[in-house]
């Protein structure tokens, strides 16, 4: 079963051809740094790309200047029976852009250059841009940061998962560092495993891309909400993993997993014994019936690991105001957090396995409303405002797919990379040990 109409895929069609067609056009006669750039293309895949972002969740914590950049809502998944095609075009691309040599760097170090600057180093940035098609190249090659730069360096970061800032500082440098031959390597590792996830996604699913630290609610082959997310660290990495979304629990409590009490909780009790009791965790035994003072645990042991440690609900409470439950061995799941801030970094790697929603509401609503119809986004406001604790069972699971992507491509053309952050790829051949499963 396809998640798309045959109007919808007819649509695609049309479009993968159209850019094919420029893309050979203007291969012919370009320099290597300058290749396959067309305005067009370029600025369908800009637009594209930026509603991706905006859809819901991005102007909560950036403000983007648009002036250069015009806003075309888009709702095509990351995942779907049609990313391979789209994988596959990209490849095509890069393997040309590879065979003229590539593009070219811009040299490290120096101070930081935005809008307004001159520096010979725009030109760099120019020249660079320009050979990954974000720039075109009527824009010349002046040594002044302008309007069209900053534009480009921005839908630059943008398909790299940075900060859509306009500012060239050192991980944005990195990134544009990055070898054509490297990403391509990348394109032909996520071709492998996007080419795993055949067969039918579902009608309604959600899908959490890793490396993206971003979530899809998908509904008929079309998103219908996007999360900034935040996910697991390097050594307590979240696993990727196929399931079934079946519960809400509003208002949880903790119970703090063992592995967190070692690393965290007895290390942070040494450092400050008021620390359970300004985050409102108790102690008891793992029966649950007797409630033990911190006093009564020898914190230089591993002592506290026989105990259970509980954190009541509230605005401390680290899953904040919903849990959303899915089978799986590893005791992770989605869920709220106090720590919004968090959302707004471009390094989202900060927690111990589980998952940290944006706009969680949103997403729970969309659960619930087609499987729980007497739920809806008033109820659900209204139940969290109140504080109490309440378990929602869905009438109808919703798959779950935890997946593991770091290069993939749309219908428009636009190539999205992201850091290789669990070291799974292998950029010398094509990892099949990391495809999904």
């Amino acid at each position: 079963m396809t998640l798309f109409s045959a109007s919808a895929g007819t649509k695609f069609a049309f479009k993968r051809n159209a850019f094919l067609g420029k893309i050979s056009a203007l291969a012919i006669g370009l320099a290597a740094s300058a290749t396959i750039a067309g305005s067009a293309s370029a600025q369908t895949a800009l637009q594209s790309l930026q509603s991706n972002r905006q859809n819901l969740e991005w102007a909560d914590s950036f403000d983007i200047a648009t002036d250069n950049i015009t806003e075309v809502k888009s709702f095509a998944p990351t995942l779907s029976p049609e990313t391979a095609d789209h994988i596959a075009i990209a490849i095509n691309r890069y393997q040309r852009i590879v065979q003229l040599g590539g593009w070219g760097a811009v040299t490290p170090g120096g101070k930081t250059l935005r809008i307004g600057k001159k520096d010979p180093r725009v030109v760099e940035l120019r020249r660079r841009l320009m050979g990954s098609g974000d720039l075109e190249q009527q824009a010349g090659l002046s040594d002044t940061f302008d309007s069209y730069v900053d534009a480009a360096l921005r839908r630059f970061q943008l398909r790299h998962g940075l900060i859509p800032d306009g500012v060239m500082g050192e991980e944005t440098v990195k990134a544009l560092n990055v070898p054509a031959d490297v990403r391509l390597r990348q394109l032909e590792t996520n071709l492998v495993r996007v080419r795993a996830m055949s067969g039918n996604l579902g009608d309604r699913y959600v899908m959490v891309n890793i490396p993206a630290a971003e979530i899809e609610a998908v509904e008929n082959g079309r998103v219908r909400s996007r999360h900034t997310a935040v996910v697991g660290k390097i050594d307590r990495q979240t696993p990727i993993l196929n399931s079934k979304i079946y519960e809400l629990n509003f208002n949880p409590t903790w119970t703090v997993p063992v592995s967190i009490i070692r690393k965290d909780l007895i290390p942070k009790m040494k450092e400050d014994p008021e620390y359970l009791a300004k985050n409102k965790i108790r102690i008891f035994n793992w029966r649950g019936n007797e409630e033990i003072s911190w006093q009564q645990i020898d914190w230089n042991t591993e002592e506290a690991t026989n105990y259970r440690f509980t954190q009541d609900p509230g605005q401390e409470n680290s899953l904040g105001s919903v849990r959303i439950n899915f089978h799986n061995k590893h005791q992770v799941y989605l869920h709220d957090t106090p720590s919004k801030t968090l959302f707004g970094e471009g390094y989202r790697f900060h927690s111990s396995g589980c998952v940290r929603v944006q706009n969680v509401r949103e997403l729970v609503t969309w659960l619930l409303q087609s499987t729980t119809p007497d739920w809806d986004r008033t109820k659900v406001d209204s139940v969290i405002r109140s504080g109490a604790r309440e378990d929602v069972k869905l009438k109808r699971s919703i798959p779950l797919y935890m997946a593991y992507v770091t290069a993939w491509a749309n219908a428009d053309g636009v190539v999205h990379f992201r850091d290789d952050i669990y070291n799974r790829d292998d950029i010398y051949g094509v990892d099949t040990q990391a495809s999904l499963q």
